[in-house]
């Protein structure tokens, strides 16, 4: 499959350069929302790719990240949690505070709608990349 294969209803974007270091493989980045007090944006992850592990801080509340798969089929996975496989209509709900990573399986795209809740002092912590040996051990479809 190629990505003009790949059917979504948000657009794909462009190649998510800002973050490349914190992928492994190709993301792309479609914001949606930009003004306000909630940014969306459509995150599409060729196959195989995906994020390191990264945990989302904030003070005074907010902070959790919700993450709402709307094409494809991906991975998500908290810390010392088992895998959780996404497909359209997943929905998400990533603690603030919460050591974890989301990705494309191995033979499919996907994508995701990503929304960060309002905190005080939001930020993103990225971490070490999700290692082959763990990657590879899920199931690719």
């Amino acid at each position: 499959m190629t990505d003009q294969d790949f059917e979504q209803i948000f657009p794909t974007g462009a190649p998510n350069d800002a973050f490349a270091e914190f992928f492994t493989g190709q993301s792309f980045l479609a914001p949606l929302v930009t003004e306000g007090t909630v940014a969306v944006s459509n995150v599409t992850f060729e196959p195989g790719c995906r994020n390191n592990w990264h945990i989302h801080h904030a003070s005074g509340g907010g902070g959790d990240q919700i993450l709402i798969c709307t094409a494809g089929s991906g991975w998500y996975q908290a810390e010392g949690e088992e895998p959780v496989s996404l497909e359209p209509g997943s929905v998400v709900r990533v603690p603030e505070g919460t050591k974890h990573w989301h990705g494309a399986k191995a033979g499919s795209w996907f994508s995701h709608l990503a929304f960060l809740t309002p905190g005080a002092d939001a930020s993103n912590e990225w971490l070490e990349p999700v290692t082959d040996e763990v990657y590879g051990a899920l199931p690719a479809v």
